[in-house]
């Protein structure tokens, strides 16, 4: 279903006349409103005028996580307190959290935008979507519901946790769709297992999965055990919370509300623009936040941007699947290499589950000499002999220097031997942080 044809489905002459519109109006009114926008155009002799193209955009400053930071907690503002009806804001376990206000228009903005997202998931009024992302400051649990409801589907605002009774409401209430991260989702399908369930037999069609990075062969792993559409989605606190951009029921990139975000790729060294279609840097630009509007966000997240209209008849581009983060990117003897790689490689072999941790010892920044993935097996290769083991774990080996060029030490575990967590999985930990080893 297309929610908003006119502006899901506008020309791309027309979606860039749109952007250049509302790109010119938003320079303006940060120029006008926001102290800090004011002072970054001001040391760089930026005057509105200046934007007289989508291109002129690479002439304004970016901003990051780090401007956020030192501007806590209100130092991006456009608005008067008075006029804020809601703050969000990010976990801030590296520093203090970012702050994300909104104002009325704001909140209704976002909640369109999330009901747009959900029906290009293929979510419908008809759904009974169990709502597990954590309510609070996190964006997810309060974005998703407003979107669902405006959406009109039927919200069962369960959060996160208490997995047991989660699994009970989804057979007792019927639930059709799932909205929570994509490490829960295995974690209610264990439990699930453990209580006699099999979620393949329930009502549930689609799950939306985000918050954290998943590899494309953790989504089949999901979508085999599970028997739904696994979604991928993606947001930032910084830009909105989620919506920025999702899959369709074809799961061939996330598109992107470019009437809402205007989005760029970067050579994340150089900060040049990228064209169409390479792979660099994610950078976004608000085009209708009123409360804290956001000039050319660096995120970090590496992507590429397509923009061939989609199957699905959506117009926007898709960003494909984020690969991994800037900032997140291991260098194990001069080699480069992301988390999500190694996930990648890990399930594509059979008799592992989705369940790891890569622990490296770290000697300058995110450099490491030395790297060792523990992995769960399958209950049924742990229990077999020793040889199928040993052979299993040099496939891994093997796999890791053949599609990766990393050596890597392989320490298989048993099931249900690495902690789960109902919230962001964290995948990569430092030597130091496992005492025991």
């Amino acid at each position: 279903m297309i929610r908003d044809p006119k502006h899901e489905q506008m020309s791309r002459g027309d979606l860039e006349k749109l952007q250049l519109e509302r790109l010119k109006a938003i320079v303006a009114y940060v120029a006008e409103k926001s102290p800090y926008y004011q002072r970054a155009f001001k040391e760089r002799g930026i005057k509105p005028g200046d934007v007289q193209s989508l291109k002129d955009i690479t002439k304004l400053p970016f901003t990051s996580k780090l401007d956020f930071r030192d501007n806590y907690p209100f130092g991006l503002l456009a608005v008067p307190m008075d006029e804020v009806v809601r703050v969000h804001s990010s976990s801030g376990t590296t520093g203090k959290p970012v702050i994300a206000p909104y104002t009325q228009k704001d909140i209704d903005t976002w909640s369109e935008i999330m009901a747009r997202t959900l029906a290009t998931a293929g979510v419908n009024k008809d759904d009974v979507l169990q709502n597990a992302y954590g309510y609070g400051l996190f964006t997810g649990g309060l974005g998703f519901h407003y979107g669902a409801e405006c959406l009109g589907a039927s919200v069962i605002p369960t959060g996160g946790g208490n997995t047991k009774r989660q699994i009970l409401l989804m057979q007792d209430l019927g639930t059709t769709v799932i909205t929570c991260t994509p490490s829960y989702s295995l974690i209610l399908n264990e439990t699930a297992l453990e209580m006699g369930v099999d979620i393949r037999e329930s009502k549930l069609r689609v799950g939306v999965f985000g918050a954290e990075p998943w590899s494309e062969q953790m989504r089949k792993d999901i979508q085999g055990k599970m028997g739904i559409s696994a979604i991928n989605i993606y947001g930032l606190t910084e830009i909105i919370g989620p919506g920025v951009s999702t899959e369709c029921p074809y799961q061939c990139g996330m598109h992107i509300a470019e009437d809402h975000f205007l989005a760029e790729i970067i050579n994340p060294e150089t900060g040049e623009q990228l064209p169409y279609g390479e792979t660099g840097e994610l950078v976004l630009t608000t085009l209708t936040k009123e409360a804290q509007p956001v000039m050319r966000f660096r995120t970090k997240d590496i992507t590429s941007l397509n923009p061939e209209p989609c199957e699905c008849g959506r117009t926007h581009v898709r960003m494909s699947r984020i690969t991994g983060r800037t900032d997140d990117m291991l260098v194990i003897k001069g080699v480069n290499v992301f988390p999500s790689q190694i996930e990648s490689v890990l399930l594509d072999v059979e008799g592992v589950e989705p369940h790891y941790m890569i622990v490296v010892d770290r000697q300058e920044g995110f450099k490491s000499d030395y790297l060792e993935v523990w992995v769960e097996v399958s209950d049924d290769v742990f229990s077999d002999e020793m040889q199928k083991m040993e052979s299993l774990e040099a496939k891994l080996r093997a796999e890791m220097d053949s599609v990766l060029a990393i050596a890597a030490k392989i320490k298989l575990v048993e099931p249900k031997t690495i902690a789960r967590t109902e919230g962001k999985a964290k995948r990569v930990f430092d030597r130091s942080e496992l005492p025991d080893t």
